[in-house]
């Protein structure tokens, strides 16, 4: 169906994959309203799925993502609500055996997490601004929800047709891109595929994206180039580093992007005319459609048509920012496995834009 098929194990311990990653499971998120993420997640085409036995917390689902959504009392999430307002408090990855990855990282040097208000029976360590990763390995022949959870209805309905996690960025203090890179490196043995460094009008950022041995968790991370940049305007939103934004794909994103932005998710401020005029030349002899790209302001990048007649092609569209400073994107790949870099420093000026009419950050600095 997509890049990431689940049809069967791919993953395997090795000195490769030490740590045996095999992927996202779920983001978890938390709300001092709820109804406002419920509202939220039934706009991107998500799905109540499941209910808790004893915990005020939700499964919404579509295709093979999973969202929780934690309303419990003096909950590891409600405290994490309070320090950062709206927010991601967890991300749950998928590896072959759970208790060997957390043994694994621990012995790497993660601080193991065993708190009783963690929001899953689930081996678990500390993440980026004291967020938790949940490790569970019952994925394939069964729902790792089985146990906790009882089902309202089937699960992974269709939704819109976004059906996996693609990647899930990070924005963290200056000086502290390398500290995560290590973090990432050394307990779970992810590596560097692209580097970036981009200047807006105002601001700019260094980015690093990072995958793991698996090849199914990408974890691109920010760092402001300045004192007053967009990435430091999220980390005093958020009173500290976290998820930035979080990327799942299509197969048709025309079908998903019109599907919710009639059910009123809002996006990003798109580029301007020439950007659509020069695409092709940009990205070499793509027949995309310029009119539907341009009617929500979906971005293509990647190499084109190349020799041989193979399609490397990338499209792209991200949300306003909608819980908290936090984001969506939505993306669809055609063979194309970057990140957008030909895109980046409009999705940067696009942000940029947003932080200035919102009195974030200045113009004239």
């Amino acid at each position: 169906m997509g890049p990431f098929p689940h049809d069967a194990p791919q993953a395997k311990i090795s000195p490769e994959n030490p740590a045996g990653t095999d992927g996202f499971e779920f983001v978890e998120f938390a709300h001092p309203d709820p109804e406002e993420l419920r509202a939220l997640f039934t706009r991107m085409g998500y799905a109540r799925v499941a209910k808790h036995k004893t915990k005020n917390v939700e499964l919404w689902q579509q295709g093979d993502i999973t969202y929780i959504l934690n309303d419990e009392p003096n909950s590891f999430a409600s405290n994490f609500v309070t320090e950062h307002g709206p927010c991601a408090p967890a991300m749950g990855w998928r590896v072959v055996d759970a208790q060997h990855a957390y043994d694994h990282a621990v012995a790497q040097g993660a601080e193991p997490y065993d708190g009783d208000d963690k929001t899953l029976d689930w081996p678990a360590i500390k993440g980026i601004g004291g967020s938790l990763i949940y490790f569970t390995d019952q994925y394939h022949d069964t729902s790792p929800y089985n146990e906790e959870f009882d089902w309202l209805c089937p699960s992974k309905p269709e939704g819109v047709g976004f059906y996996y996690l693609d990647h899930l960025t990070h924005n963290v203090f200056k000086g502290n891109m390398d500290k995560w890179f290590q973090f990432y490196g050394k307990l779970f043995n992810f590596h560097e595929i692209r580097f970036f460094d981009i200047e807006g009008k105002f601001t700019g950022l260094f980015s690093r994206a990072l995958t793991s041995p698996c090849g199914r968790i990408r974890i691109p991370i920010n760092e402001d180039r300045g004192e007053t940049g967009q990435i430091v305007s999220y980390l005093k939103k958020y009173k500290g580093e976290g998820i930035q934004h979080i990327a799942v794909g299509s197969n048709d994103i025309y079908g998903s992007t019109d599907a919710i932005a009639a059910n009123g998710v809002q996006f990003m401020p798109g580029p301007n005319e020439a950007y659509y005029e020069l695409s092709k030349t940009r990205v070499v002899d793509h027949d995309e459609p310029i009119d539907r790209m341009m009617k929500h302001g979906i971005l293509i990048d990647g190499e084109g048509v190349v020799d041989g007649g193979e399609t490397r092609i990338l499209l792209q569209i991200f949300s306003k920012t909608v819980i908290g400073p936090i984001f969506f994107e939505f993306i669809q790949r055609k063979g194309d496995d970057g990140f957008g870099e030909g895109n980046f420093k409009a999705l940067f000026e696009s942000i940029e834009r947003e932080q200035i009419e919102n009195g974030e950050i200045e113009a004239a600095e």
